[in-house]
């Protein structure tokens, strides 16, 4: 139950539409749902404002649709990552509203408004092939009522590419930067604007790129100041950290 459920509720109760027994019953499934296999944290957008993901990825077919089955009978959104065609195709066969992205191996489900976040945000990927992780990215922060521009192929190997939209990317509130191979966009970044800057390295590059182990660590490294790292391929995790910045200035 979200905020927005909790809040219908308390005005059904307040005028008389829903009792307080009834209304009870409903709170009594808070903080938590537990069915076998899962345990919703229902609570989660109240206190963080952002609510459960499913993260699909070693789940099998009968319990990622247990879980959407769920989810749905609350009448919630409901995003999904890492999810394979084929699961997601099976749960559109159920639920003809589900929107799958084989880019960023997303699904969502949308049945209720998102309030929008007001700030701007940029997601920057250094290369074509980064594009799965700063999709996912965008998915993430859309789903969430935050809107994003993005700028790929910008990667500082063709510095020019990336100085011909800085004076868009300085427009934003947050940036999401997002490279492999020796991961240095970021840094670059850092040296040139001032909001605040999540980096993600991805696991794109040739075998000293130890599968995003080198972007990572030049990312941590940075000579640019004050810049945060999420972790390999982190896409919804650099997005989360883009929202929890934004929602203290919106």
């Amino acid at each position: 139950m979200n905020r927005e459920l909790i809040q219908k509720l308390l005005e059904q109760v307040r005028s008389s539409e829903v009792g307080i027994e009834a209304a009870l019953e409903k709170l009594a499934l808070l903080p938590f749902i537990k069915q076998e296999g899962l345990c919703w944290d229902t609570h989660r957008s109240l206190r963080t404002r952002m609510g459960e993901v499913i993260y699909c990825a070693g789940k099998t077919a009968e319990q990622l649709e247990a879980i959407v089955d769920r989810m749905m009978s609350h009448q919630v959104n409901i995003l999904g990552t890492r999810v394979v065609p084929e699961m997601a195709q099976a749960l559109q066969a159920k639920y003809p509203a589900l929107m799958h992205d084989p880019i960023s191996r997303t699904f969502r489900i949308q049945v209720r408004s998102v309030p929008p976040v007001q700030a701007r945000l940029a997601i920057v990927a250094a290369g074509t092939s980064d594009m799965p992780v700063a999709e996912e990215a965008w998915v993430t922060a859309r789903f969430f009522g935050l809107e994003a521009e993005r700028y790929y192929d910008v990667g500082v190997a063709g510095l020019h590419r990336l100085l011909d939209v800085l004076p868009e990317i300085r427009k934003a509130d947050a940036v999401i930067a997002v490279a492999g191979m020796e991961g240095a966009l970021p840094s670059v970044l850092g040296g040139l604007i001032a909001s605040p800057i999540v980096a993600v390295p991805t696991s794109v590059g040739y075998g000293t790129n130890f599968s995003g182990l080198t972007p990572l660590m030049a990312m941590l490294n940075s000579c640019a100041e004050g810049i945060s790292v999420v972790n390999i391929d982190n896409g919804f995790g650099a997005a989360c950290s883009a929202l929890r910045i934004l929602h203290k200035l919106s």
